[in-house]
């Protein structure tokens, strides 16, 4: 029982243990955590966790066991032994392993990434997926299927207070990826991946109707069914951050600061 408690306590064994125990958070821990609190797993991905996460769990563990000159070398007198025994049988046969066994690793670690995979096809997608029957917003159920934006006249004339508000809505919160010329070239777009959608586009918004819109913002890329996930949106979901009637404001602005008119319900 002290061997083990040793061998515990040991700098390399802990330094080991955290790596082991970082890497299972990670790749499985995150995923259901995700799955728990918002009922949809979030994995990490690969591309991530091997060239952002572990080298940096890893830099911090070395900075941990280096911390003082004590547990440095504590940390590293295993290892050296393991370099430069020659006299225990035992650990002469571990180093052998070892140095068949690594490059045997690397080898087939290679061979996996540039082996030919053969994939199902795709799941068929949409750039504009159909949108739900409803959704709710404040509380209450808005139908997308029928829904007119509520700041237009019955000519589809926007109204100008709820245009004014909508432009400061936009400046508040959108444009820092949209843009200032709703072209999807705000400070931010750069860094998102699928790029902000540009709002000038004639292929954009101008064949959508509003509440097309209405669900794409409250719902955001969240809110995407299966066959929309090819084209995912990097945007948030802004339902409980904007109200039922800053959304539709923000839309008129969209329609008019671009010269585009929206299709009807039913065109």
């Amino acid at each position: 029982m002290n061997t083990f408690n040793h061998i515990l306590k040991h700098k390399l064994t802990q330094f080991l243990l955290i790596l082991v125990f970082t890497f299972l958070f990670f790749q499985f821990g995150i995923p259901l955590l995700s799955q728990a609190l918002t009922g949809k797993a979030a994995p990490i991905s690969a591309h991530l966790l091997w060239t952002i996460y572990m080298p940096l769990i890893l830099m911090v563990l070395l900075l941990y066991v280096s911390s003082n000159e004590t547990a440095w070398e504590e940390f590293k007198a295993p290892l050296r032994m393991l370099i430069l025994e020659r006299e225990r049988r035992l650990i002469v046969v571990l180093r052998m392993i070892l140095l068949v066994a690594l490059p045997l690793l690397a080898g087939w670690v290679a061979y996996r990434q540039v082996q030919p995979q053969i994939k199902p096809p795709a799941e068929l997608r949409s750039i504009h997926p159909a949108p739900p029957g409803s959704i709710t917003v404040d509380g209450e159920i808005v139908n997308l299927r029928n829904t007119n934006n509520p700041f237009r006249d019955a000519q589809g004339n926007p109204d100008a207070q709820a245009l004014a508000a909508g432009k400061e809505i936009y400046a508040e919160y959108c444009v820092y990826c949209h843009g200032d010329a709703l072209d999807g070239n705000g400070l931010f777009a750069s860094a998102l991946r699928p790029s902000p959608a540009d709002f000038t586009d004639p292929g954009t918004i101008a064949s959508l109707e509003e509440a097309f819109l209405f669900w794409r913002i409250a719902q955001g890329g969240p809110g995407m069914p299966p066959e929309g996930k090819g084209w995912n949106s990097a945007m948030p979901a802004w339902e409980g951050k904007l109200k039922r009637d800053e959304i539709w404001q923000v839309i008129l602005y969209l329609y008019d600061a671009t010269g585009q008119h929206p299709l009807t319900v039913g065109e």
